[in-house]
C-alpha cells in the first residue's frame, strides 16, 4: 500500500521561507505526477503546485506564482515546495499528492479531485 510523507512544516514569521518535501513511504508507484495542495481551517482545500512529469509542466496557483518553486523526482516519487516570500494568508495543513491516472491539461493537474495518493499533511503557520 502506497503512503506519502511530507515534512518541512513549521512555524515562521512573514517574509521568511520553508521546504516541504514529501516520499513515499511503503509499497512502490508510478505516477504520472505529484503536487501540493493545502487547506486553511474554515476554507476548503485549494490546490498549489505541481510537477507534472508526463507533460514536462509545472502549474502553480497564482497566489503562489513567483513565490513557490514546486520540483519533482519521476524516478523517486518525490516532489518538494520551496516557499518564499511567506505570508500570513499562506498558513495551512499542506498535502503532498500523487497521480497514477492519464489526463492531460492543467485542468486535470489543477483538481484534487484527480489525484490517487496523499500525505497527512504537515501544517505551516507563518505570522505576521
Amino acid at each position: 500500500q502506497v503512503q506519502l510523507v511530507e515534512s518541512g512544516g513549521g512555524l515562521v514569521q512573514a517574509g521568511e521561507s520553508l521546504r516541504l518535501s514529501c516520499a513515499p513511504s511503503g509499497s512502490t508507484f508510478n505516477s504520472y505526477g505529484m503536487g501540493w495542495f493545502r487547506q486553511a481551517p474554515g476554507k476548503e482545500r485549494e490546490f498549489v503546485a505541481a510537477d507534472i512529469w508526463s507533460d514536462g509542466n509545472t502549474y502553480y496557483a497564482d497566489s503562489v506564482k513567483g513565490r513557490f518553486t514546486v520540483s519533482g523526482d519521476y524516478a523517486k516519487n518525490t516532489v518538494t515546495l520551496q516557499m518564499n516570500s511567506l505570508k500570513p494568508e499562506d498558513t495551512a495543513v499542506y498535502y503532498c499528492a500523487a497521480v497514477i491516472s492519464y489526463y492531460s491539461g492543467s485542468y486535470y493537474f489543477t483538481k484534487g479531485s484527480y489525484y490517487d495518493y496523499w500525505g497527512q499533511g504537515t501544517q505551516v503557520t507563518v505570522s505576521s
